[in-house]
């Protein structure tokens, strides 16, 4: 009975039971749908996210690579408008200025190899009164010069003060940018030392100008009196037109112009100006180890030699057929690009396989081979190519294809790898050895004219016109440290010379670049200086004794060379090292 009531019940309610198993699958279904749908926006959210950090990543490095594009153009460029007067000079406090020997590089200048499309880069620079001034001066003026030439007697007669093209990047030459910023560089040492050293004091009337130390040019055999003495001046040049015309050009913002038109500038036979100490065959050897040692480590750097090889191929007219193509010559090709605003370079290549790879050549003034040298930088010089520009197809038919152009991340690259390698070269022991070598006699001559200075000589300022080589290697031997292995375009290095007023001590400070460095060379750090009021504004200034670095000459020099004089240190160790 209750099994027949059951079985009644399911067939009147079956209809029921198919609307409630309906509802649950259709529950199921949607419940399906909302979670399938969640998922797909979830992933939706996860990709945009991805999206957005990619982006964010990419101008990122954008600006990274934009920030170190502007922090190599500040730093090696040294434009004319960042040069300005740094903690030179002021009034010390119970000291008197003597004198000042001030070492420069030369001027911004045009590549030191040939480089491809190097006509199409514009090395003028205009708007600058000051160049135009000097400029001016030089055009009008005849007493000294003749259409821009120096034409007093000596080893720099008829050399031009000017740059043969006021937009061409000529090879090694220098620039106007150049001639601005080293015009630049004389004002700021004119506003430091010029008032201090009587620079602008005119002699008395009643001087004769038989009294002169500093002989007036064979020309100039009137019997007009000299309205200034040059014997407070001593100037040295090595025989390049970039650093005559660079040392021209800072002494006439220096000087009035006319004591300008009397100076006589001398001649350094080298680089390193080591006077009567040049000859150094350990010095030559300790050059070869570094320059094998700096191979071996672009060597362990593959990606980087690849980068380097692609820029010297794109940028180098004279590319080398066999070997690797040298970092620092790539570097000193594309800052003629980076320090005048031009593009980076692109790599052509012809559609016409039947003709070869077009190259272009560099302005070139013929005269300008005694003014070409491979001291900057130690590169092959290969003569000048006559072929056609890149951009030229000689037949007529079509354009050179662009291949691939230089871009900032390969600029950022090689100037990161160039900045740490010549870090690790700087703090060799090596390059530290090859310094004492190369700057033993110019510091020899330092010292002598600080002698002199103290002792009431005439003269007051003395110039080296150089190259960063030339730096370099007095950096070095001095152990000066330095957060960049590259010495920028203008760089100077001041040795002030003061006397107490309270007794007969002598004192000298160092500055680099208008910063005061004294304190970070070994012969005056660690409390061998003294720290005195500076200026009206609570600087400090740092004084070294004298005596520290005339001892430094003479007794310790050649300590870390492991010899006791400088002939003894240059013989050539068989195996290279001391």
């Amino acid at each position: 009975m209750l099994l027949k009531d059951i079985a009644r019940f399911s067939l009147q309610h079956r209809t029921l039971y198919c609307y409630l198993i309906l509802s649950i699958w259709i529950f199921l279904l949607i419940a399906g749908m909302y979670k399938y749908i969640g998922s797909i926006e979830a992933s939706n959210s996860v990709l945009s996210s991805k999206t957005f950090l990619f982006k964010k990543q990419q101008l990122l490095l954008e600006e990274q690579d934009r920030i170190r594009a502007k922090k190599i153009n500040d730093e090696d460029c040294n434009h004319p408008p960042q040069i300005g007067l740094g903690e030179e000079g002021g009034t010390l406090e119970g000291w008197s200025l003597q004198g000042v020997l001030l070492l420069i590089r030369h001027g911004d200048r045009g590549p030191m190899t040939h480089v491809r499309g190097i006509d199409s880069v514009d090395c003028g620079f205009e708007g600058d009164s000051v160049l135009t001034r000097y400029n001016h001066y030089l055009t009008n003026s005849s007493s000294s010069t003749t259409a821009g030439h120096w034409m007093k007697t000596g080893p720099f007669h008829g050399f031009p003060l000017l740059p043969s093209s006021p937009r061409a990047c000529l090879l090694g030459q220098l620039t106007q940018k150049g001639v601005a910023q080293l015009l630049r560089v004389g004002d700021v040492i004119r506003q430091a030392y010029a008032h201090a050293l009587a620079l602008y004091t005119r002699p008395p009337a009643h001087t004769s100008t038989s009294s002169r130390t500093t002989p007036y040019n064979a020309s100039d055999t009137t019997n007009i009196p000299a309205m200034y003495n040059t014997d407070d001046i001593v100037i040295y040049s090595t025989r390049y037109r970039r650093t005559f015309q660079s040392a021209m050009a800072l002494m006439f913002s220096l000087v009035p112009p006319e004591k300008w038109q009397y100076l006589q500038i001398q001649e350094s036979h080298s680089l390193s100006f080591c006077f009567a100490d040049c000859a150094c065959p350990q010095a030559d050897n300790l050059k070869k180890q570094l320059d094998k040692d700096g191979k071996q480590v672009l060597g362990a750097h593959p990606a980087i030699g690849a980068i380097v090889q692609w820029m010297g191929a794109t940028i180098l007219q004279n590319q080398p057929t066999v070997g690797q193509s040298n970092p620092l010559e790539v570097r000193d090709a594309i800052l003629s690009h980076i320090c005048h605003d031009a593009p980076l370079p692109c790599r052509k290549i012809s559609l016409n396989p039947q003709e070869p790879r077009l190259t272009s050549s560099s302005t070139q003034d013929p005269q300008d081979v005694i003014n070409i040298d491979q001291d900057d930088i130690t590169f092959n010089q290969a003569p000048p190519n006559t072929e056609e520009p890149d951009d030229v197809d000689p037949t007529g038919d079509q354009e050179p294809d662009i291949e691939g152009c230089v871009e900032k991340s390969h600029v950022a690259a090689l100037m990161s790898y160039t900045q740490w390698a010549g870090l690790k070269e700087w703090k060799s022991l090596k390059m530290r050895q090859q310094g004492l070598l190369r700057a033993y006699g110019f510091l020899r001559n330092i010292v002598g004219y600080m002698l002199k200075m103290i002792s009431g000589d005439k003269v007051k300022f003395v110039l080296y016109s150089g190259h960063d080589k030339t730096m370099e290697y007095l950096m070095a031997a001095l152990a000066l440290s330095s957060e960049t292995p590259f010495i920028p375009y203008a760089s100077r290095l001041a040795f002030e010379v003061y006397k107490s007023d309270k007794d007969t001590q002598f004192y000298f400070r160092l500055l680099y670049n208008g910063q005061d460095v004294t304190n970070t060379i070994a012969l005056c750090e660690g409390g061998k200086s003294l720290s005195v009021p500076r200026g009206i504004r609570g600087d400090r200034a740092n004084l070294c004794p004298i005596e520290n670095i005339i001892r430094f000459l003479h007794d310790d020099y050649f300590l870390p060379l492991n010899a006791t004089n400088f002939k003894d240190a240059c013989l050539a160790q068989r195996d290279g090292y001391f």
